[in-house]
């Protein structure tokens, strides 16, 4: 009796905690892989440039190339900005190291509280050092808040 009583206030507690965490977005293993949507660079001056400053690849997988295609993304698709540093190499510039794979995982039950997307970065080369975790309501979906009308989705898919 006296293990049931401890133990239901622990499990109860890590229900609580698990409710109010956000699910984990994972890795988008094989992402380079998939459908190219665009590159840039983002360079000093533009107002981005301290946090996402150097040279971005869009990627999207199979059911984010249908959402872009039809202007609704539905849940599954994946997005991944891929952020490398951009250097100068004999007047061109160039790849450097991977800054952070950025990702948004649309499921619009799991992530409602953020437009439906599930947002994370991953910093450098790694699929485990996640930099934006919990904070993805004011790292991340504050800025693609302004996209409502477009499913928080900043990039376009080329005619």
């Amino acid at each position: 009796m006296k293990k049931t009583a401890i133990l239901l206030p622990v499990l109860a507690l890590a229900a609580t905690a698990a409710l109010a965490d956000p699910p984990a977005v994972p890795y988008p293993k094989g992402y380079r892989d998939w459908h190219h949507v665009k590159s840039m660079v983002i360079q000093p001056g533009h107002p981005l440039h301290g946090a996402f400053g150097g040279i971005h690849h869009l990627y999207a997988n199979r059911a984010a190339v249908a959402g872009y295609a039809k202007g609704t993304f539905p849940d599954g698709a994946v997005i991944v900005f891929d952020l490398l540093e951009a250097n100068e190499a004999d007047h061109a510039i160039v790849e450097g190291a991977r800054k952070v794979v950025g990702v948004m995982h649309r499921d619009a039950k799991r992530w409602a509280a953020t437009g439906g997307w599930g947002f994370e970065g991953f910093a450098g080369d790694s699929a485990t050092n996640r930099v934006v975790g919990g904070n993805a309501a004011t790292a991340c979906f504050e800025c693609h808040r302004p996209q409502a009308a477009d499913q928080f989705v900043f990039s376009r898919t080329r005619p």
